[in-house]
């Protein structure tokens, strides 16, 4: 099907992401808060550097187009990347601080919750249509993430702010076009990178004199932030909001798979039964797009 590669790249995406915990725990014990400084003010400078050296060319074409816009498009524009700049950096923040101080548990469940807000808002902000199957497996999403906060309500507090940041984020870059999305993503870092740069000085820790501390920073920087971010907004350009939110959740199941055998965090049956269904609602979400496939290779081999 032609929007299969917008597919992949979600799907690679949020299998990255998936795999987050590995990075950030042999870091843990450095505060949150310089965690997040150094891996946005990394993925700044990396990323002002390609479009100084390699993109900019494309960059004067997108000036020029944001020179032409009228004056409300211009106002929309700055208002979706100043925002999505805003909403990564509670996002980052909130995840960081939950995953080292909360549990693992508690940012997979965020990443479950996600799915769910990202469809309601597509549904309500950018009349996004769904079938009755995908209205079951929103459904059945609910059910699991009931499940799963009802052995622990602070869980699930925390949860919601990790998860309705990106779910807003989501929503708010399917409006985001007409312009280069490596170039939007670079516009949103610098800007969550001055942000936060106030605020260094006063809530940063000691300076990490650890080699082991800058090596992750970077793996995070590329290949937790800037690569999977790229992806998820080149599926954006085909794929809708909300099938987006429900790809999401291959993102918490592997998250939770981690806790369980990695980290050894105690899951109990019914926690293990609602990620069952919840993994359940993604297929009946994606099974139109799963069975269209299925149907195309058949005729294929006609």
């Amino acid at each position: 099907m032609k929007d299969t590669k917008y597919y992949i790249a979600a799907i690679t995406a949020f299998t990255i992401w998936g795999f987050f915990s590995l990075v950030l725990k042999p870091i843990h014990s450095y505060p949150s808060l310089d965690i997040l400084f150094y891996r946005v003010f990394s993925c700044a400078i990396l990323m002002l550097l390609i479009v100084l050296l390699f993109k900019r060319k494309i960059l004067l074409q997108n000036i020029a187009v944001f020179k032409a816009l009228p004056i409300k498009g211009k106002r929309k524009s700055i208002l979706l990347n100043v925002g999505g700049g805003l909403l990564l950096t509670v996002n980052w923040y909130s995840f960081i601080y939950v995953l080292n101080h909360v549990s693992v548990k508690a940012t997979s469940l965020a990443y479950l919750v996600c799915p769910i807000l990202t469809t309601l808002l597509a549904y309500f902000i950018l009349h996004e249509k769904l079938n009755k199957s995908q209205w079951a497996s929103v459904g059945l999403s609910i059910t699991g993430c009931l499940m799963l906060s009802y052995s622990n309500i602070m869980d699930m507090s925390f949860s919601l702010i990790v998860g309705f940041s990106y779910a807003l984020y989501l929503v708010s870059q399917r409006e985001n076009t007409g312009f280069d999305k490596f170039l939007n993503l670079t516009f949103q870092i610098v800007f969550s990178a001055l942000l936060l740069l106030p605020f260094y000085p006063v809530y940063r820790g000691p300076v990490p004199a650890s080699f082991v501390f800058y090596s992750y920073i970077e793996l995070i920087a590329i290949g937790f932030t800037i690569i999977p971010l790229l992806l998820n907004l080149f599926a954006l350009k085909r794929i809708n909001s909300s099938t987006v939110g429900m790809l999401l959740n291959i993102n918490p199941l592997i998250a939770f798979l981690l806790a369980s055998f990695v980290y050894h965090e105690h899951l109990d049956k019914i926690q293990m039964m609602a990620y069952g269904i919840i993994f359940f609602a993604i297929v009946v979400f994606n099974s139109q797009l799963l069975f269209a496939q299925r149907q195309t290779i058949s005729n294929h081999h006609k």
